[in-house]
């Protein structure tokens, strides 16, 4: 094994779309990643669902792939971690094998159950009073009524799939589940078991399960994993894995965190109040902070963070990246035209919107094309464009896609400020979105904020999980995170946009408003 500098991790990053993987020595140092497309189902009863095997294999295919490619030594990898899609669900048998595809955060087919199960006395926003205050006290927060956690998810197989749901010995995040393929043993970390909120969070040193919320939900604790303290080292690789991966059985596996939480750190703003706004598939707007906390209204809180004895101000926005890629896949290009490999289609659409004005001529984007947690929980709602005439053209519609995302921020943020109690600013940014200097300046323009671009936005969240893993194995301290996490560009607030971008965001808001209910009546579940 590695003593050199060039002591590395594999950080692993699951996304929606993609497994993204790299090498990055415990200074931070990206030496160089791989790409590896896995599939996405989704389903006409809100089901959203992937092949946990696909995960498995796309992570062998890449990891096999950099080492022949030279990115690195084999003998330099020090460590495994991962950084995860969160608030999933893989139900496995005894021997770690999914019973079925696993249950991804987009899916909503527990709604009512969790409905439900969060009814009672007083009702309180679809909560009971005394259920919303025992998770609030407990967890720091309380369940979507989407469906879309790790409860409803469960809730759903335990109601309507009984025979699997018996036949289930544990239900495993994504993340979880991958690191038991890895190294052989089932667990959790404190970070990222939150989301089944089931667990008493109010003493960082030693988050547990909590009876009264086991039995207020419904889940059975022999069939959730154990737990352990996030930056955990969970043991070496098992001979079978290392031997898919062309690994060292020496190299150890650390626990990992959600993506959101691992971006906390890959961001670099590790530092209580620094905020970081990421825009990937979803988006999020997040800072540490040294307190407890709940917004239950805006489905905000502080959980515990990827970093041991730390709070992180989380929530998120549905849909922001995947606004235009759906923008680009399905509405503006045919199927021939994207067969184009060799044409950067995201950089036509980007140079067509630099030529339209800031506002976009008064075209409105709204991006809750899968509903929205943040700062509402409504997966009915839907999104669209507003006020397109004749003289509406493809610039004018890719650029109100990016302020559209950009309102929703700042609708997220202008709560996120009220949470904290102070003046946030500047603002990192980081994600698939970070990477366009066009959204950048509109995201700083809208926000009437700092934005500042970290080096290499994609590779925050692999970033993160090597920082943790390094910090687990006692190769790197918290406090020097910042430092190596270089800026590699500062967008400032146009002053000339700011009375225009005021004035549509009103309108953003008064188009939800006004299209609630509609929303609701449009998209409610209909009996077959």
């Amino acid at each position: 094994m590695s003593t050199s500098a060039n002591a590395s991790i594999l950080a692993i990053d699951l996304g929606t779309s993609a497994v993204k993987l790299a090498a990055i020595t415990t200074r931070g140092r990206i030496l160089g990643g791989e790409v590896e497309p896995h599939a996405l189902d989704l389903l006409p009863d809100g089901g959203a669902e992937q092949d946990p095997e696909a995960w498995w294999s796309a992570i062998v295919r890449a990891t096999r792939r950099m080492l022949d490619k030279g990115i690195v030594s084999a003998n330099d990898i020090i460590g495994v971690n991962i950084s995860s899609q969160w608030s999933g669900t893989v139900p496995v048998d005894e021997a770690g094998k999914p019973l079925r595809r696993a249950l991804i955060w987009m899916d909503s087919r527990g709604e009512r159950h969790v409905r439900r199960a969060a009814h009672g006395f007083m009702p309180v926003e679809g909560y009971g009073l005394a259920k919303l205050l025992a998770w609030v006290r407990l967890t720091g927060g309380a369940p979507t009524l989407s469906g879309k956690d790790p409860l409803g998810h469960i809730l759903y197989l335990q109601s309507e799939h009984p025979d699997l749901y018996r036949a289930t010995y544990k239900f495993l995040e994504p993340k979880d589940w991958l690191n038991f393929r890895l190294c052989g043993r089932m667990a959790s970390s404190y970070d990222t078991i939150t989301l089944h909120w089931v667990t008493d969070n109010r003493d960082l040193s030693r988050v547990r399960y909590d009876e009264r919320l086991l039995k207020m939900t419904g889940l059975p604790r022999e069939k959730l994993p154990d737990l352990v303290p996030p930056a955990t080292v969970l043991g070496p690789l098992q001979p079978e894995a290392a031997r898919s991966l062309g690994l060292s059985e020496k190299v150890q596996v650390v626990s990992g965190a959600p993506d959101i939480l691992a971006a906390a750190v890959g961001s670099g703003a590790v530092r209580d109040h620094e905020t970081h706004l990421c825009i990937g598939t979803s988006s999020w707007m997040s800072c540490h902070l040294p307190y407890k906390k709940t917004d239950v209204l805006h489905q905000m809180g502080t959980l515990p963070s990827a970093l041991p004895g730390r709070y992180l101000l989380t929530n998120e926005q549905e849909s922001a990246g995947i606004c235009l890629s759906f923008l680009k896949d399905n509405i503006l290009f045919g199927h021939e035209e994207l067969g184009h490999e060799s044409v950067d289609l995201f950089q036509v659409l980007e140079k067509e919107a630099e030529r339209i004005p800031a506002g976009s001529d008064q075209l409105i984007f709204m991006p809750w094309l899968n509903g929205e947690r943040s700062p509402v929980d409504d997966q009915r709602l839907r999104g669209g464009f507003f006020n397109q005439s004749l003289k509406t053209t493809r610039g004018h519609m890719v650029r109100a896609v990016l302020e559209g995302v950009a309102y929703n921020s700042r609708w997220l943020f202008t709560y996120v400020e009220k949470f904290v109690g102070r003046r946030l600013d500047p603002i990192r940014i980081i994600g698939g979105g970070a990477r366009s200097k066009l959204w950048c300046q509109i995201q700083a323009d809208v926000l009437d904020r700092r934005i500042q671009q970290v080096d290499e936005p994609v590779m925050a969240n692999a970033r993160g999980a090597a920082f943790q893993a390094a910090v687990a194995l006692g190769h790197l301290t918290v406090d020097e995170i910042p430092s190596l996490v270089p800026i590699a560009n500062t967008f400032e607030p146009n002053p000339r946009n700011r009375a225009l971008y005021d004035e549509l965001f009103s309108e953003f808001l008064n188009l939800y408003k006004q299209n609630k209910a509609i929303f609701a009546r449009l998209n409610r579940v209909r009996s077959t």
